[in-house]
This record gives C-alpha cells, structure tokens and sequence, in this order.
C-alpha cells in the first residue's frame, strides 16, 4: 500500500501518524496565564531536541476553531513551561488532563493534582513527576494555520528535576524506577518496563 498524504484528511493523516510513529514520549506540559491561571496538558508529539544547547520540543496543534490551545497561547505570552514526565501511575490524572477545559479553569485545581514551585520559571512543576524540565521559550514555529495547525513549540531547558529514589548513581537513570508511560495509537499507552540491548557489531 502506498499512501499520499494530499488525498487524506486532516483527521486520517493523524490516525495513520499515531499509529505507525509509537512510542510517542509524552510531555506533560504545565504553563500559566496572565491572570494567573496554572494550566497543564499532555502532548506526546515530543521529544528532546539536542543537547547543546539543552533543547526540547512539543507539538500543540490548533483547536478545532483554529485558535491556539491554552498551552501555546499561555507559552507566548510568558515564554516559560514545565514538561513533566509522565510515569505509570501519574497515567490516570493525565489522561483527564488532555480534555478541553476553559482558559480560566486550572487542571491542576479541578483534578486535584499537587503541585509544587518550580525554582526559575513561573509554572509550577507537577509534585509527584519523577522528572521535570524548566524551560524558556526558544521560539515557536506556527506549521499551518486553521485547525489542527501544528506548532513547534522550541524550549531551552533550565532546570532539571530528577527524583533521588529513581537514581541508581549520579547521572544514572533507573528507568525500571522511573517507569515512564508513551502513547501509541487511539487510547492504547506502553510502558517502558521491557527492554533489551543492541550494540552494533
């Protein structure tokens, strides 16, 4: 089968993408308006950009009015953002977090989810993610306008939170600990708890 995106809908190009590019990494994203309001939201078009400088991306697409979701709008306009990492147990809060609410109604409020300073940005960091990422607006990069117009949103990261009970040594990673979660197609996540080792030869 051999597809051409041009004759697909917006909604099937999604599908397939979801689909076939898996696991997705998850951020959840905290952010805060300029009245005040926290916001969080999960978005799992993300990833690590590179590490000089320390740089990482998520996607927000456009709502179905075409304006900018929360997340976006609030990141413009302060230029900071939190990506909390999503573990095993978190998974359930998050899920709820990903419905659409008003501007002026806090995720983290309305679910009940802890929250705790972050130390440079503004947002607050989700209390009990086992890592989060202070960042600083990079720059964003509108993709396409109208709904479900993509935006890259580039953040520099300036803080990095690792729980101590995750670490095996300094700088060590237990992932078993950490227990991240990523998204596959429609409803369905995995877990990161099965690994293996290639090297090449």
């Amino acid at each position: 089968m051999q597809i051409d995106p041009a004759d697909m809908s917006t909604r099937d190009v999604y599908r397939l993408l979801v689909q076939l590019v898996v696991p997705r990494p998850i951020a959840w994203v905290s952010t805060v308006s300029d009245t005040g309001v926290t916001n969080l939201a999960p978005y799992s078009f993300f990833n690590a950009v590179g590490a000089n400088p320390p740089t990482l991306m998520f996607c927000p697409v456009n709502k179905r009015d075409g304006s900018f979701k929360d997340s976006l709008r609030n990141v413009i306009d302060n230029g900071q953002f939190v990506v909390n990492v999503v573990s095993y147990d978190l998974g359930p809060a998050m899920v709820q977090t990903s419905k659409e609410f008003e501007a002026e109604i806090s995720e983290f409020e309305t679910i009940g989810i802890e929250s705790v300073d972050a130390t440079i940005v503004t947002p607050p960091r989700v209390a009990n993610s086992l890592a989060q990422f202070e960042c600083r607006l990079n720059r964003v990069i509108h993709l396409a306008d109208g709904p479900a117009g993509a935006n890259i949103v580039i953040g520099d990261i300036v803080q990095i939170h690792v729980a101590d009970q995750i670490l095996n040594e300094p700088g060590k990673i237990d992932a078993e600990k950490l227990d991240a979660i990523g998204r596959m197609g429609g409803a369905n996540y995995t877990r990161t708890t099965q690994r293996f080792e290639l090297k090449p030869k």
